[in-house]
């Protein structure tokens, strides 16, 4: 018997403002404080994370575990941090996340019934995040955009996969298939498609939903989708089974605009088709505005959801095609993309 049912493991690195949050909300869970625990992998911070822990060990009536490592990465320290881990269940959740107070609650209703090999819920938004910060969500969940491959929709485009903002596995997937791989970014994903290729049980569970404040820019978010987008080539070349047709879609509309409306300007030759091609895009824009209105009741979110949703679309657009080309093409090694202030 496993001394808690979860354990809850947090990697973290600079983020110590938001860990405040992420913590209180774990204390605000509708569920019992000792049957769980949670593990706090800081990885290799410079600010004020370890100071801010120690208060929280202190004063929380639930157990906290710090670990304070070198910078190696986000898969690395969820791998350490299941390594100490004495949980049924590991449960992972980004530190830029808050928990939902039925958060626990829910996961545990359903996973004691249907015993899962892995399982993911979803991400949302709280009222007082901002106007940018819900047109990203809108994005980011939306059928139109990416909500139908991340869990977010009823009709799934894509084969589902639990991500790491809001993911658990039972202790044996880790002590049968190992960790999460060393990527610096889509290392989650290719963890649960080697769980999913195992045979082993997955499931998402809607009830269970945290809120994920996300980038805070447009800059910041254009550079993290151009990251996925280069992502999703580099764990191609470690599963081929990653990459479905759905996933050329962003790169066809962004690079494929691009050309047309080159050539258009250069020779005028296509300009119908590049005039039918922008009106469908109008179309689609409306949708995403008066969509985006329903759901937030903002008109400024309304107004943000069409331009962010075409800077996700562009920025992953691009990544893809670029990495693409590089080691699909001329066979390069490992590209990962903004490096250098990426948080910046």
């Amino acid at each position: 018997m496993k001394k808690y049912f979860f354990s809850i493991i947090v990697p973290s690195f600079n983020r110590s403002d938001e860990l405040v949050e992420l913590i209180n909300s774990f204390q605000n869970q509708i569920f019992s404080h000792d049957k769980f625990e949670v593990l706090i992998v800081d990885d290799g911070s410079t600010d004020n994370t370890e100071i801010v822990i120690r208060e929280f060990i202190n004063s929380c009536d639930f157990k906290i575990n710090f670990f304070k490592r070198d910078h190696e990465g986000p898969g690395p320290a969820r791998n350490f941090g299941m390594s100490k881990a004495v949980g049924e269940y590991f449960l992972f959740i980004d530190s830029d996340c808050i928990a939902d107070k039925n958060w626990l609650k829910n996961l545990y209703e359903i996973v004691e019934v249907e015993k899962p090999g892995a399982f993911g819920g979803p991400d949302g938004v709280l009222p007082n995040f901002t106007p940018l910060q819900k047109a990203i969500d809108y994005s980011m969940t939306s059928f139109l955009t990416t909500g139908g491959m991340r869990g977010h929709s009823k009709k799934k485009l894509a084969k589902y996969y639990p991500r790491s903002f809001n993911m658990g596995i039972h202790h044996t997937i880790f002590e049968e298939l190992g960790g999460m791989g060393t990527l610096r970014h889509g290392q989650d994903l290719e963890f649960s498609r080697r769980i999913v290729a195992s045979g082993a049980k997955v499931i998402p569970i809607p009830d269970a939903k945290v809120y994920h404040k996300r980038r805070t820019s447009l800059r910041k978010f254009f550079r993290q989708m151009f990251n996925w987008g280069v992502a999703r080539i580099n764990l191609t070349m470690l599963d081929q089974a990653i990459l479905e047709p759905l996933h050329f879609i962003p790169a066809i509309g962004a690079v494929g605009y691009s050309l047309l409306t080159i050539l258009t300007l250069l020779t005028r030759m296509s300009l119908g088709l590049w005039l039918g091609a922008t009106g469908i895009a109008i179309l689609i824009f409306l949708f995403i505005f008066f969509d985006s209105i329903r759901k937030y009741k903002s008109l400024k979110v309304g107004f943000l959801s069409p331009i962010v949703s075409v800077c996700q679309v562009f920025a992953y657009g691009y990544g893809f095609t670029v990495n693409y080309v590089r080691r699909k093409i001329f066979g390069k090694g490992e590209f990962t993309g903004f490096v250098r202030k990426y948080y910046k």
